[in-house]
């Protein structure tokens, strides 16, 4: 008999390195991945939508129950169902969407939820997010030993509220707030969404204020907020949650995909709360012109007397922007600029739950924004949408803070930016895709959409020669791709490499410009070189499959490999059919029939 790794060396390198065998579970909306590769296995597991089946599957499972367990219902998982039950005699019925009755011992109940969020992916692996997935142990450590702490309970925890305070500070001057006696004003939120409310909140409450001051009416037609069409869409929901209206300003190729500042002018009247401004697209990583939309803002107060004010979105890029390109104006340098949010668990190093948001000058943030509180024990203060907040991934920041330190901030973001461009050009190299993001183009190069030769002679690897942007990589197939294959769709290549075990997006880009579907990775400080040239590997297999027409499904191209590569092995006669067909010798001869 032969077996499947024996097998694996008659195949071409593609067909070895992605043969996947696809196990479907009961539940639809989970798959189980083994991936053989030169010998060894790894589990990987891929979560899909759940899927709407012709057979009432809940159903089919409840009639499949032993006689005596149909009681249970087809929402109840019973004895035999709840794993390791059995192993401590533990006789307990449990709903699956409901409080259960009784308990079960902690042990148990761990590694039942533990074995079930193994249908999660790898975080590593996940190049969709934008969040952090890695600190040291010791900030770690730090953060379990400070979970319970509430940082509301300022009186209670006045280390917490320290550590805090002095994070404002510290943001504060890394995106150059003005110095002066008074103290800079900001706070942290569960993220960025929060903190974007927070300033968004802040411009309207100022500019009706101005509106009736000056006697106008603050309804009709009331308040709109002007932003680019690729704005995430936390900007979207605080217009829709306090009924501002918004003005998307549509986004084109000449425009690198993000907001152009003449274009937003179109949309500023008098009732424009603000512009927000993005400084790193979710869909391409670019950085929007900060200061050319706070030039254009000028002149326009200065005919009008209409003062619109800017708050930066820089989720991302607001740990990015400071270490990589210092010359960049972005930030409170521009006197327009009024408020500035950020993700700590982003770029900032620290782990999920936590972002940031800090205003130029204390008055900026209106006083009817700001809460005393007085039954804590002495009178605090509190401008947050959410009261209660873990204070564990604060010290997480600080920690990164002072372990990293601008030094190590600048060597952390340009090793991401690095390996940005190294992928960026060896996807343009495989001469299967081109990028719509701009890091790996140099400033002196026009950045139209092409691929942009690697000039040898080059070997400045400092940030600020190359293009300012996230850390990311957009991009698509070739126009001669699509001419010479009308049938592939990109989103089999998201697919494919999500069987594999990556988490590698496939979208359209925002309106106007949807037609486009992009591909895109986020680089992370995690991401190691040997991911990054396995993940090329990966890619190019992938499509080189899809373009030689051996289906959508890389599993099944392998299958066909592997059937070729039986028949025309050594000693295929003595391959035991048994495996592939069910029937024992009376298979033998016949073509293997593979499960779909």
């Amino acid at each position: 008999m032969m077996s499947l790794l024996q097998v694996s060396k008659y195949l071409p390198i593609t067909a070895q390195l992605t043969f996947t065998v696809i196990l479907e579970t009961f539940e639809p909306s989970a798959t189980h991945a083994t991936h053989v590769t030169a010998g060894c296995s790894s589990t990987l597991t891929m979560t899909e939508p759940h899927v709407h089946t012709k057979v009432d599957i809940g159903q089919v499972i409840k009639d499949s129950r032993d006689a005596n367990n149909l009681d249970y219902g087809e929402d109840s998982w019973a004895e035999y169902d709840v794993p390791y039950a059995s192993r401590y005699d533990i006789d307990v019925t449990m709903p699956r969407s409901g409080l259960p009755q009784k308990g079960i011992e902690a042990k148990v109940a761990y590694q039942l939820l533990h074995d079930e969020l193994e249908l999660d992916g790898n975080p590593n692996m996940n190049l969709a997010s934008f969040v952090h997935t890695w600190v040291p142990d010791e900030c770690k450590r730090l953060m379990h030993e400070n979970l319970s702490k509430n940082l509301s309970d300022q009186d209670e925890y006045p280390a917490s509220t320290e550590i805090h305070d002095r994070c404002i500070e510290m943001i504060g001057g890394l995106w150059n707030a003005p110095k002066g006696k008074s103290k800079i004003r900001g706070t942290a939120c569960t993220g960025s969404s929060e903190a974007i409310m927070l300033g968004g909140l802040a411009m309207k409450r100022h500019w009706q204020a101005k509106m009736k001051a000056a006697g106008k009416d603050i309804h009709k037609p009331g308040p709109n907020i002007v932003m680019g069409a690729e704005a995430q869409v936390a900007l979207e929901k605080f217009a829709s949650y306090f009924e501002v209206e918004t003005r998307l300003v549509p986004v084109t190729a000449e425009s690198h995909y993000v907001m152009d500042p003449k274009v937003a002018m179109k949309y500023v009247d008098e009732n424009t709360i603000g512009v927000f401004v993005i400084l790193g697209s979710t869909y391409t990583g670019e950085f929007e012109n900060v200061k050319g939309m706070s030039d254009l803002l000028d002149e326009y107060e200065a005919k009008t007397g209409h003062h619109v004010p800017i708050h930066v979105d820089a989720a991302s890029g607001g740990f990015v922007a400071p270490f990589a390109f210092p010359k960049l104006e972005w930030d409170f340098r521009l006197p327009r600029v009024c408020s500035i949010n950020a993700s700590g668990h982003k770029y900032g190093a620290s782990l999920v739950g936590v972002g940031w948001i800090v205003w130029r000058l204390p008055d900026l943030l209106p006083k009817n924004m700001v809460f005393e509180l007085h039954y804590l024990g002495e009178t605090d203060y509190s401008f947050n949408l959410n009261f209660s907040r873990p204070a564990h991934p604060i010290l997480g920041q600080m920690f990164n803070f002072i372990n990293l330190g601008m030094e190590g901030y600048k060597r952390v973001v340009a090793a991401d930016l690095v390996k940005a461009r190294i992928l960026s050009r060896a996807l343009e190299g495989s001469g299967y895709f081109v990028c719509l993001s701009n890091i790996h183009k140099p400033v002196n190069v026009d950045t139209t959409l092409g691929k942009v030769k690697h000039d040898l002679k080059i070997d400045d690897d400092k940030p600020e020669y190359y293009h300012a942007g996230l850390p990311v990589v957009a991009f698509r197939f070739t126009d001669d791709i699509k001419q010479k294959y009308p049938h592939l769709k990109q989103a089999w290549v998201q697919s494919q490499l999500r069987a594999i075990g990556w988490i590698v997006p496939n979208y359209c880009l925002p309106p106007a410009v949807d037609t486009v579907e992009v591909l895109r990775v986020v680089i992370r400080e995690s991401f190691s070189g040997n991911l990054l040239s396995k993940l090329v590997h990966d890619i190019v297999v992938v499509t080189e499959m899809l373009l030689a027409d051996a289906g959508p499904s890389p599993s099944m191209a392998a299958m066909d490999h592997i059937d070729k590569a039986i028949r025309s092995a050594p000693g295929k006669a003595n391959f035991d059919s048994n495996t592939q067909t069910g029937q024992g010798d009376k298979g033998k001869g016949k073509k293997a029939g593979y499960p779909c």
